[in-house]
């Protein structure tokens, strides 16, 4: 996905009451997809202008951008960020080296001065902040109950995060083999079975899961969430046989579409458009052909997360999904870029752990655990 941030910053007296004010939108929609603004006390305009852009480097790695076009009225702070310009004021090189380290995390980055009349948007959201016209954002669901490991023997992150209140953990589970599965195809909205050893692997992780504390809790059982398609439906429903609870479906959590590679090898997609296929690997944006493209499905799958933690937060839940939505929440709780899709690898009928706190923070506990299986 490509972004344009739009960050401003400013100063009522240099220094004085400070505040700065980002806005990230989608590149070829020019919709709006985050704003960021806060107040930052007495500071330098230089220093407000910094924080405006780190905040907008900060939307846009949430929302899963891959190619980012940062446009700012502050020469000083693109021709440094450029690396035309030396940073010498030992109060930006902090600032400075946060923003290359998050836009190090993008495929691309330009930064592109602007005038300021280009610059509105931003400016005004500065303004805001400046004027203490900062509104909160909504969070998360918030307990006033500590947090609490479902886990025997395991501790909590919150004593070296500093993570607050109680997190929302989500066990992860893949579903199991599938025909498609077993050929190695590419297997997205196509609506196929768990084949026999599938159904094998499934009864295993629903008697791990039924096994772990903090699923049952007297008579109440974890939700069960999954996708709607017949694959993770069996494996949801052999986990509500064992737990003694009830499915629901999500349409956010569904496979990848991968248009007219379905059922293709990944061979077989190669062949048939090799440029197209050997660009795919190698950048979330590009979509397969007639498909979605990894960043849609980022969205998508934020979107879904969003929505459970609306209505679950501080509980625990059990969902059941595919490969990508899994390889997305992980990716989300690490707070790493779109290259981990193609880094991690997770098997069929796995299980992983994690985390999402109120106030931002994460943690990830498990990854492909398949212990059950052997």
């Amino acid at each position: 996905m490509k972004v344009i941030i739009e960050a401003d910053g400013g100063s009522r007296g240099n220094p004085g009451p400070a505040g700065y004010g980002a806005v990230v939108k989608d590149a070829a929609t020019g919709e709006v997809l985050a704003e960021r603004l806060d107040s930052l006390g007495i500071t330098t305009n230089n220093v407000a202008e910094y924080s405006g852009l780190v905040a907008g480097l900060k939307a846009a790695a949430e929302l899963g951008a891959s190619t980012v076009d940062v446009r700012m009225d502050s020469k000083l702070v693109v021709e440094q960020m450029s690396g035309r310009w030396k940073i010498k004021h030992p109060a930006l090189q902090p600032l400075a080296q946060e923003a290359r380290e998050l836009a190090a995390g993008f495929a691309k980055v330009r930064f592109e001065w602007i005038p300021r009349a280009e610059n509105s948007y931003a400016d005004r959201l500065a303004n805001q902040a400046m004027d203490g016209d900062v509104v909160e954002q909504p969070a998360v669901v918030r307990t006033s109950e500590p947090a609490r490991s479902s886990e025997p023997n395991r501790q909590s992150p919150t004593g070296w995060t500093g993570a607050t209140g109680t997190p929302t953990k989500l066990f992860l589970l893949r579903h199991g083999q599938t025909a498609m599965s077993v050929d190695r195809r590419y297997s997205g909205r196509g609506d196929v079975p768990l084949t026999e050893l599938g159904q094998a692997q499934v009864a295993a992780a629903a008697k791990r899961l039924a096994g772990m504390k903090g699923l049952v809790t007297g008579d109440e059982v974890a939700p069960i969430v999954s996708s709607p398609l017949t694959r993770t439906r069996q494996t949801a429903e052999a986990v509500a046989d064992a737990l003694g609870g009830r499915v629901e479906t999500h349409q956010g959590l569904v496979e990848t579409d991968f248009g007219e590679w379905e059922g293709l090898t990944f061979a077989e997609a190669a062949e048939r458009d090799p440029d197209l296929h050997r660009a795919w690997l190698s950048d979330s944006s590009i979509p397969a052909p007639g498909g979605e493209s990894f960043d849609t499905v980022h969205r998508r799958v934020r979107k879904a997360r969003d929505e459970l933690i609306a209505r679950y937060g501080g509980r625990t839940l059990i969902v059941v999904s595919h490969v990508t939505p899994i390889k997305t929440l992980l990716r989300m709780g690490l707070d790493a870029g779109p290259s981990l899709l193609f880094r991690l690898h997770l098997d069929l009928a796995s299980l992983s752990i994690v985390e999402f706190y109120p106030d931002g923070n994460a943690s990830v506990r498990l990854v492909n655990d398949i212990s059950h299986l052997a």
